[in-house]
């Protein structure tokens, strides 16, 4: 459960807002107010210059993040010592019937190594159930609300 979590699951979980900035081109600034951090986005040319990942890319990276947490979770709990854990995502795009780019599955691939002796029983075990605990893989498989708003132009 996450510091703003409530222990009452019908209440949704708030305060964790991302804010993002052009800074030029099609780079943005990405701030993180709650961890005090910032990173930089950007598209691939020809639109951008490539000086950060592009929103496919970090969303790749968000699910194999919460993929790979939620496998460690399940294996420490289970008290399996884990060594190390190493993921690879890739998003894959193609177009919609519309002719639209759309990030239409990411192939994930999780390299676990276990210390010496840890029990593989267990360890299979969390194999059966680790993906149950990732808020993100569950909500992009199920889909999700994105709700937008435009504040400043006349509509």
């Amino acid at each position: 459960m996450s510091n703003t979590q409530t222990a009452d699951s019908s209440i949704p979980e708030k305060g964790n807002k991302v804010t993002v900035e052009l800074v030029e081109g099609y780079r943005f600034k990405v701030t993180f107010p709650d961890a005090d951090k910032t990173t930089i986005m950007d598209e691939p040319p020809p639109l951008g210059g490539a000086n950060g990942p592009n929103a496919a890319r970090v969303l790749a990276a968000s699910v194999a993040n919460c993929l790979s947490a939620s496998l460690l979770f399940c294996l420490r709990k289970s008290r399996v010592d884990v060594k190390s854990i190493k993921t690879e995502a890739e998003p894959i795009l193609s177009r919609n019937k519309e002719g639209y780019w759309r990030v239409t599955k990411i192939d994930i691939v999780l390299h676990p190594e276990l210390v010496e002796g840890a029990d593989t029983v267990k360890a299979k075990r969390c194999l059966e159930i680790f993906e149950n605990y990732c808020v993100v893989t569950g909500a992009v498989r199920n889909g999700l609300s994105v709700n937008v708003k435009v504040d400043g132009i006349a509509q």
